[in-house]
């Protein structure tokens, strides 16, 4: 390259806009309501399951149904956003469960069956708005970043799950000290639907944001950048079943789909018998479970973020992507296996230092959606990510019914916390042993 030339990209590069900036922001935003109200549930559970009379494996199937209908939605979700375009499906599933959302502040005018089978219903019909989100997140990633700053962007939308634990849950857990668990519910529908609205005039794809300048897009597109954020439409997306196959048979996906599905089971550990292991199990009452989960959900931020850190910087310095990937994952899949060490000790201090020590780990190895982003088909990433999620979120329906046999058949959290530290080792044999090289998938 000339010396002009160089000078020429300085300059291009010195001006070019910095859209996307915003538009991870608007996705860390959305996660963070998105996470938000997933955990609504986990904080009203005590005092819902007091006032429903529900025992802990009733409280578990009652976790578990927002996963359900979220996993099964998964692949439909993918395919709807290939062939509708990822702004407007993201917008409308925002608004649908912001929606039923706060409609189960109404559960609390019905009582015993009814009651219940209301709340559980309205559990799946958000899972089921909600499974479009992540892969079109990834979508979003791969379409406005560069491969170089692709982990430090997954890895900060992805963060928002503890950032939305730091922000909600105090606020949560007030709102239900003073005013009932009800009103947790309309508090967060009610801010979903606002975002909703703002959401529509604010996401643009890299081709037609009136912000972007030609520097930006040339910037991106030189890194590898996708920039078409809405696939290729109904003309790639004919045979669904012959994608999903071809999918299913690539080693490399299966290793990272399995180990995803042990990664998430210990985000549904945290967004539903967290706080109800420490009132139940370490004596504290909800506002002061509240405020306790708030460090491990801040460590679990941090380690998000320097996940992507350290993924990036392992990527500029001139690692393979696959080490880039890999390591962090790996090295935080381990740390997070401190969780069982909370059997041990006695002082809630320390519990609580152990959980966050757990979830700082967990933070740092959350990089799937990178991954995702990085081995995804061009055509079918809509497909490719709601598949990957569908194996993640199955953790989400079994994760929250294993722990409530397990608790309700020893009397304690011991075997739960032993469940979910060795999904945490199983991730890393996945990472280690099956994936292999990470690499972009080509459909024949």
């Amino acid at each position: 390259m000339s010396a002009q030339t160089s000078a020429g990209l300085a300059v291009s590069d010195a001006r070019r806009s910095r859209v996307r900036i915003s538009i991870v922001l608007m996705l860390f935003v959305a996660t963070t309501i998105n996470y938000a109200d997933r955990a609504t549930i986990s904080i009203a559970g005590p005092a819902l399951s007091k006032d429903l009379g529900l025992d802990a494996v009733q409280m578990g199937y009652v976790f578990s149904a927002f996963a359900w209908s979220y996993v099964l939605a998964q692949i439909p979700g993918g395919w709807l956003l290939d062939r509708y375009g990822v702004k407007w499906v993201y917008a409308a599933a925002i608004f649908l469960w912001s929606a039923f959302t706060l409609v189960q502040g109404a559960v609390g005018f019905f009582t015993g069956a009814t009651a219940v089978a209301l709340l559980f219903a309205l559990r799946l019909a958000v899972g089921l708005a909600e499974a479009p989100v992540f892969p079109a997140n990834a979508r979003i990633t791969a379409a406005w970043f560069p491969a170089k700053e692709r982990g430090m962007a997954s890895a900060f939308f992805n963060s928002a799950q503890y950032f939305a634990t730091v922000l909600f849950t105090p606020l949560m857990a007030w709102v239900v000290h003073h005013f009932g668990w009800h009103h947790v519910f309309t508090m967060m529908g009610a801010l979903g639907i606002a975002f909703a609205l703002l959401w529509t005039q604010v996401i643009h794809g890299p081709k037609d944001h009136p912000g972007m300048n030609a520097a930006e897009r040339d910037y991106i597109e030189r890194g590898g950048a996708l920039l078409d954020m809405d696939g290729q439409g109904s003309a790639r997306q004919a045979n669904v079943g012959r994608t999903l196959k071809q999918l299913l048979a690539n080693r490399m996906l299966l290793g990272i789909y399995v180990g995803q599905y042990c990664i998430t089971t210990l985000t549904y550990f945290f967004l539903t018998w967290f706080p109800v292991y420490l009132v139940k199990e370490r004596g504290l009452s909800i506002l002061q479970a509240g405020f306790a989960a708030v460090l491990p959900a801040l460590c679990g931020f941090v380690g998000g973020i320097l996940g992507g850190v350290i993924s990036d910087m392992l990527l500029r310095r001139g690692h393979s992507l696959t080490a880039a990937r890999k390591i962090p994952i790996v090295g935080g899949m381990l740390l997070s296996m401190s969780i069982i060490g909370c059997n041990y000790v006695q002082a809630d201090a320390v519990v609580v230092g152990l959980m966050a020590l757990a979830f700082f780990g967990k933070g740092i190895g959350a990089l799937g959606w990178a991954v995702v982003s990085d081995t995804s088909p061009r055509e079918s990433g809509g497909l490719s990510g709601g598949l990957f999620n569908t194996f993640g979120n199955t953790a989400g329906i079994t994760t929250p019914i294993a722990i409530g046999y397990i608790v309700q058949s020893t009397g304690s959290f011991n075997g739960a916390l032993v469940f979910v530290g060795l999904n945490a080792l199983v991730a890393c044999f996945c990472y280690l042993v099956v994936v292999g090289e990470i690499r972009r998938v080509e459909l024949r």
